[in-house]
């Protein structure tokens, strides 16, 4: 089949609209199905197994979820490698299919077995279109509004988090929830038709074979470990938050909590919503160092007051966990605008994917202990809390960094 021809050396702007928002619905879902496991945690595995005790109930949701974060870091740092060579939309298209059809098939697993299974595939499709989208996007787009349209672009993991806390707020079914992968499925159909490769990976791949940079050459090696100390930090410290606050919010409410978790959840998607959308006019302001500064700090300060301070249910939980999202936002934002441009265009995907998840690693191993720290420390308020320390660790890796964006 012929794709279609929507611009020719010159992006124009309704080419670049129509990317964008294509990039932006799959980077949306991909916050859904992100969270909707998270979200859905409490009530699929006890579903799966059926009479079990809590030690039970935690140990196959640790499973859960760090084997979705070690497909996440697998997927992205794979997928970066793929679009590098063998293509941006041919790889991103890939990587949508995988994780839309791997969430339907969810709707049918029998056991928790199949479902650590699906999510990891689920997670390795997520992690290769947050790298994708975000490196299509920062090609496509003209410098002088680039961190205004990533950052608007890093909003849609959180409208995918509130979309999610939505579905989980009307579905009381969870097998009825993961219907919501036949979306990607056919957003995927739509982008292998009417997008096409960046001009700038085109001219690369026209230029002669050469050896080309290595992802770990001298010149590049501090942006590739400053980036990845700095978002691995701060994404373990928000993985953590968006993980466990549902089963959190659970310990503090009488009954079910069906509600209060997912009005928490479209709280937090909303926060994240925000901040995104302000981040990019925020570094252009002050500039993604002063940015991230003041967020790591914020963060860590906002996770001491919500898990700290609160040992039963109210409503000034669900502001103060907006405030914490809204942080959130504005850090994701940063980065996405922020990391891309350390790199040049021959590793842009590779690095970009190394950056954005050499952090899942540590996260997802940290998930294995979530359940021995909820015993030491006394609850899931202490043990969320824990991993903010990750925020201070961000916080001293971009004051250690550089005072300045990289010029261009």
């Amino acid at each position: 089949m012929e794709t279609m021809q929507l611009s020719t050396t010159q992006p124009t702007t309704a080419y670049r609209s129509q990317v964008f928002a294509l990039c932006m619905l799959v980077y949306v879902f991909s916050g859904t199905v992100s969270t909707l496991m998270s979200t859905y945690l409490p009530v699929v595995v006890g579903d799966l197994l059926g009479r079990a005790d809590q030690a039970e109930l935690s140990r196959v949701s640790a499973y859960v979820g760090a084997t979705f974060l070690y497909g996440w870091m697998l997927g992205g740092m794979s997928f970066g490698y793929f679009g590098d060579r063998l293509g941006r939309v041919r790889s991103l298209v890939g990587a949508v299919v995988l994780y839309g059809g791997c969430t339907l098939l969810t709707v049918f697993a029998p056991n928790w077995i199949i479902v650590v299974v699906l999510q990891f595939a689920a997670g390795f499709g997520i992690g290769g279109v947050l790298v994708l989208t975000t490196v299509i996007v920062a090609e496509i787009w003209p410098e002088r509004n680039r961190p205004v349209a990533l950052g608007i672009l890093a909003v849609a993991f959180p409208i995918g988090i509130l979309l999610s806390g939505l579905v989980n707020y009307f579905l009381p079914n969870w097998r009825q929830a993961f219907w919501v992968g036949g979306v990607p499925l056919a957003l995927g159909v739509l982008i292998a038709a009417f997008v096409q490769e960046p001009d700038s990976w085109k001219r690369v791949r026209q230029q002669p074979a050469t050896a080309g940079p290595g992802l770990f050459d001298a010149q590049y090696r501090r942006s590739l470990w400053l980036g990845s100390l700095a978002f691995g930090a701060m994404l373990v410290g928000l993985w953590a938050i968006f993980s466990w606050v549902p089963t959190w919010v659970q310990t503090l409410v009488i009954g079910n909590g069906q509600k209060e978790r997912g009005l928490s959840m479209v709280l937090m998607g909303s926060g994240g919503v925000i901040g995104g959308i302000l981040s990019g006019f925020i570094v252009k302001a002050v500039g993604h160092r002063c940015t991230m500064l003041f967020v790591f700090a914020a963060c860590f300060v906002m996770a001491g007051i919500v898990f700290k301070t609160n040992t039963v249910f109210s409503p000034v939980v669900y502001l103060e966990m907006a405030v914490l999202a809204l942080l959130f936002g504005i850090s994701q934002g940063t980065m996405s605008a922020y990391l891309p441009d350390l790199f040049p265009t021959q590793l842009r995907g590779r690095a970009t994917g190394f950056c954005f998840n050499i952090g899942r690693l540590v996260t997802a191993t940290a998930v294995f202990f979530v359940g021995t720290l909820v015993t030491v420390l006394g609850g899931y308020g202490s043990a969320i809390f824990a991993f903010s320390g990750t925020f201070v660790i961000g916080f001293l890796a971009i004051w250690s960094g550089p005072r300045s964006h990289d010029k261009k």
